[in-house]
């Protein structure tokens, strides 16, 4: 939020995801103003509060910028963007977090998006690829599934069976547990064995295809085709799986959504931002966990009641919600609404 007037931190070129905050740079003075705390209406905790946790010094810093803020009658805002779902045990903030759990939820935590490049910019041109509706829905996912290989040939006899045997059997078979990632490899393989839907996976064997390095570095050429790889397999596809990962929250969710592609979301007690002002089930196949053994056939009906135009209308409104409510600029010139 702070990057308009500070300056951005010092980025890679090489790096994917560099440039991911260059418009709301040129554009963020327009919507905030950096003045005095007695002048602000809100004091902005400046920094991530996942490096703050675990470290009591710098949990004391945050405590007496708190209190600094606290006997100045301002309300203070907190930005915790991380898989973690730690508590921000302060009532007086608003705090804007990535993972969260609608079921206990607080009231003055709100999810915020998770940031990538602008992929239509960076890699398509700047236009918007559309795809024509075609007679079955083709599912997409490109990128690291733990275990969604193993014993894949028994598994998927196990899965035709357990699919005909109803919803009970099947999440027997598959050892569904919600609390972690391993509800996207359940999906994947209950799509990948659907009789009504096309699946387009490209699976990785290893987080980021690799290219994190032992040491923590990342091997910036392998990372740049990796992208691309994950791009291509996007927009090549008419839907896209959104399932959580290793907080309750997808990144892929707003990366489909800047391409212009349906997400298929899968909601585990999720937050999604400006849920009162957004009707997100109007911009995606909308999967409730319990309902994961039936995701073929939910996308499949969501596709046929769909006519070419609306297909193709609802692919821009995809990328329209992005630019205007999920992209940096658009989140925080909306950042507001939560004010009220």
């Amino acid at each position: 939020m702070l990057y308009p007037f500070w300056g951005k931190n010092p980025e890679d070129p090489g790096d994917p995801s560099s440039g991911r905050y260059d418009r709301y740079v040129e554009v963020g003075s327009r919507l905030f103003e950096m003045t005095t705390l007695e002048k602000a209406d809100v004091a902005v905790f400046p920094g991530a509060w996942e490096q703050v946790l675990d470290d009591t010094a710098a949990v004391k810093r945050a405590e007496q910028f708190l209190e600094l803020a606290r006997r100045a009658r301002k309300p203070t805002v907190i930005f915790f963007w991380s898989d973690s779902d730690q508590e921000v045990p302060y009532d007086d903030t608003l705090v804007f977090r990535t993972s969260c759990y609608r079921s206990r939820q607080r009231r003055n935590e709100f999810a915020m998006p998770a940031w990538s490049e602008d992929f239509v910019t960076r890699y398509l041109g700047g236009q918007l690829p559309l795809r024509s509706k075609g007679e079955r829905a083709v599912v997409g996912f490109c990128g690291y599934a733990p275990s969604f290989r193993t014993g894949s040939r028994t598994l998927r006899g196990r899965l035709k069976q357990a699919v005909r045997g109803g919803a009970k059997r099947l999440l027997t078979a598959l050892g569904l547990r919600k609390a972690d990632a391993s509800i996207r490899t359940t999906v994947l393989r209950v799509l990948a064995a659907s009789p009504v839907i096309d699946a387009n996976f490209k699976m990785r064997e290893h987080f980021l295809g690799g290219a994190l390095l032992s040491e923590g570095s990342v091997d910036v050429q392998k990372m740049q085709q990796i992208r691309q790889e994950y791009v291509q397999n996007t927009v090549g596809s008419d839907y896209v799986l959104c399932a959580r990962g290793g907080g309750n929250f997808s990144y892929r969710l707003y990366e489909t959504l800047c391409c212009g592609r349906i997400p298929v979301f899968v909601d585990t007690d999720c937050v999604l931002p400006f849920h009162s002002e957004i009707n997100w089930k109007e911009y995606c196949v909308w999967v409730d966990e319990k309902e994961v053994s039936r995701v073929g056939e939910i996308v499949a009906a969501f596709h046929d009641s769909l006519t070419n135009r609306q297909f193709l209308d609802l692919q821009r409104e995809c990328r329209k919600l992005w630019e205007d409510y999920l992209s940096p600029e658009g989140f925080f010139g909306n950042l507001h609404r939560h004010f009220r």
